[in-house]
Order: C-alpha cells, then structure tokens, then sequence
C-alpha cells in the first residue's frame, strides 16, 4: 500500500464500511480537534466511542469514555489515531490483539500521525491503513461537502472577477 497517495474508492470503502469509531485519544474540551471531529462524525451517523485514560468513567458527547481498547464493550471497525507518531505504535498493536474479538478493520492515523513499521505490522496483520488523515475531512471531501462552504465551486475565489464591457 502506498501511504502517500490514497485512491477515493479504498477512503470512501473504508468509510462506507464502518459504523462503531474507537476514538484513541478523544478530548472533553470543546476546542480540541478530537472533540470537533468526534461531534461531527457522530452527526454523520457514526457511533464514536471515546478512549482517554485521563477520562475513563467520564462521558464525552454521550459516549462513556474508556482507559483502553480493550475495555470498550462490543465491537468496533475502525481505531481512530489521536495520539503522537509514536504512540500509534502501541495503540497498532493493541489493534491488531483485538481484531478478532472487537471486529477491527481499520486503523486510522490522523493527520500529523504517521508510523509506518506500525502500518506494515497492521496491514501483515489484515487491517485497512491510512495515516496521515482526518476522516471528517475525507467523509466532507468525498460527499461534496466542502462546496457547501464555497471551496472549489467557483463561488470563493482569489481571482480577480473579469468585467464584462457592453
């Protein structure tokens, strides 16, 4: 799998494919860009379930928040990477230990989050990769809904508009 470059069908797959998120690393704080993306996934019909030791017990957007994956009861497709490069590493191999028994086919890095003998681990281990993304900006990119808000639709542009002479 080459991990600089994605096709929209294996992102969208992926997407389309999944309805249970664990969120590694989901914040309280409304500021934060986990608790941002939590929020809007949940509004796209996702079930997102939050994992943050610091605020295991607790509740984020409803969700009760766990220490580990492997608390989370039930299962989950995809692992969504909140964290450093470095701690993808062990959040992978906690992924690949509980693939079987949670359903996981996914692991998601999210953007600034890249560590690829984790990936490679992953992938030998039969999970979906992708780093170095954000699935709220795939999901808005894929279903058109970035146009909403004027980008690439010709309607918000830096160029000058030409004036018609009569």
């Amino acid at each position: 799998m080459n991990h600089d470059s994605y096709s929209d069908g294996y992102i969208l797959g992926i997407l389309q494919e999944t309805r249970t998120i664990a969120m590694v690393g989901a914040s309280p704080k409304w500021n934060r860009p986990s608790f941002f993306v939590m929020k809007y996934l949940q509004d796209k019909g996702y079930r997102v379930i939050p994992v943050n030791p610091g605020q295991a017990g607790q509740e984020i957007l409803g969700e009760r928040v766990y220490a580990e994956l492997a608390e989370v009861p039930g299962p989950f497709e995809l692992v969504d990477v909140f964290r450093n490069s470095e701690a993808a590493a062990a959040v992978a191999d906690q992924a690949i230990a509980l693939r079987a028994d949670k359903g996981i086919r996914t692991l998601w890095m999210q953007l600034g989050v890249r560590n690829d003998p984790a990936a490679e681990r992953a992938e030998a281990a039969g999970l979906q990769v992708v780093m170095n993304r954000c699935p709220k900006i795939e999901f808005g990119r894929l279903h058109s809904e970035l146009s909403w808000a004027g980008f690439d639709s010709k309607v918000i542009t830096a160029k000058r508009r030409r004036l018609r002479v009569a």
